[in-house]
């Protein structure tokens, strides 16, 4: 369905902003008005990440006239097998004025806006109200509740894009003309049922295809032009290179935009996705090692049986010496083999998943078994500096 554009027109263009955009004003659904009300328009982009980054660029080239950074990371080497925007001279420094210097260097006539904070439930409210579309570009399920309530809360529409390996998926969502995101997801996944892309990883060109549709989306939802993914799900396979829309109905019983709503502000996101399961925050609880600990048992000889729970692209690139390789949704089928004569020490990359195949090993009465805090991240960084972190 067409919908009337987001934002009003800017007053005119000067002679630079003519010739700079030439090739849309030459475009009849574009044209002048079209690009007066870029000029005009207010965007919010949550992440200068994968998905932030081509996005903010494709905006700024665009002619947006504000765009809104909210970005809290530093540049990580990992960082820029994906993430454009930021070059190698950028590692260490603030992603939000890395991004900023990349966007004015596109576009100088653009007014970058940064928001150099974690966005969470005391600040979304405050920094949303100040523009007219929101581009979500994160990468964790608590993030994205909280962008989805928010948005609908204020009445503001935006375009969500999500990454992982070769798979992505984007849409638009906006409660006063269609679904929102709790009418596709109405309950996050289970803790650890689907891993970020810093576990499971992500093919970086992906990132570029699925904020060009995000990128797309918003122009079209700031000019007026074109039918806009409200109420449809763009799903690309990228080995099989193929996209297809599902369509997406607006619920009537969703809690936040539907006929009786029951979320009516803003909740504990974190305690709602459940980063870590309650049955894994009990077996952690007392029965957590650090690395240096762990060193230490290592090199007095303690009986322990160290356990890798990673997969094994991620013990292709490094582990912790004397481990042994068994991924999480393998454990269960071998703790046969583990011996009950001494303790079973598992680590992961961060400490997540260690946690909860602690909780398994409990359960199967593994009483003494413990996980590594920060995981082969943790060891890398503190015990043997001269392995690489990914």
């Amino acid at each position: 369905m067409s919908l009337p554009p987001l934002v009003d027109p800017a007053e005119g263009l000067t002679v630079d902003e003519v010739r700079r955009y030439s090739r849309h004003l030459i475009i009849p659904d574009v044209a002048m008005d079209g690009q007066k009300r870029l000029k005009n328009a207010r965007v919010l982009a949550v992440g200068a990440g994968g998905l932030g980054s081509p996005t903010l660029m494709y905006l700024a080239a665009a002619g947006v006239g504000t765009l809104g950074i909210v970005e809290f990371d530093t540049v990580d080497e990992s960082n820029l097998q994906r993430q454009i925007i930021h070059g190698q001279s950028d590692v260490g420094r603030s992603k939000a004025e890395s991004a900023r210097d990349s966007v004015l260097n596109i576009n100088p006539y653009v007014n970058v806006v940064l928001h150099e904070t974690r966005l969470d439930t005391s600040n979304v409210m405050e920094i949303f109200s100040q523009y007219d579309l929101i581009v979500d570009g994160t990468d964790n399920f608590a993030t994205r509740y909280l962008v989805n309530d928010a948005a609908v809360l204020l009445g503001k529409p935006y375009v969500w894009g999500s990454i992982y390996r070769f798979d992505g998926q984007a849409s638009v969502f906006w409660a006063d003309h269609g679904p929102c995101y709790r009418c596709l997801y109405p309950e996050p996944p289970p803790p650890g049922m689907v891993p970020s892309c810093a576990e499971g990883g992500v093919l970086g060109v992906l990132c570029a295809s699925i904020a060009s549709i995000q990128t797309t989306e918003a122009i079209k939802l700031l000019t007026g032009i074109g039918d806009p993914l409200v109420g449809r799900l763009m799903v690309y396979d990228a080995l099989e290179m193929t996209y297809r829309a599902i369509k997406v109905r607006k619920d009537p019983e969703c809690p936040l935009c539907g006929k009786n709503p029951t979320i009516t502000e803003l909740i504990d996101y974190e305690a709602f996705c459940g980063v870590v399961s309650e049955e894994a925050q009990l077996a952690a609880a007392g029965s957590t090692i650090t690395a240096s600990e762990l060193k230490g048992w290592l090199d007095a000889g303690e009986p322990i049986e160290l356990v890798d729970v990673r997969e094994p692209a991620e013990w292709e690139i490094v582990r912790i010496p004397g481990a042994r390789l068994i991924p999480k949704g393998d454990l269960p089928a071998h703790l046969a083999e583990l011996p009950q004569d001494r303790r079973v020490v598992v680590y992961c990359k961060s400490g997540v998943r260690s946690a909860e195949a602690l909780a398994t090993l409990k359960g199967a009465g593994f009483s003494s078994a413990v996980h590594v805090q920060g995981g082969v991240t943790a060891w890398a960084t503190q015990v043997d500096k001269s392995l690489p972190v990914y």
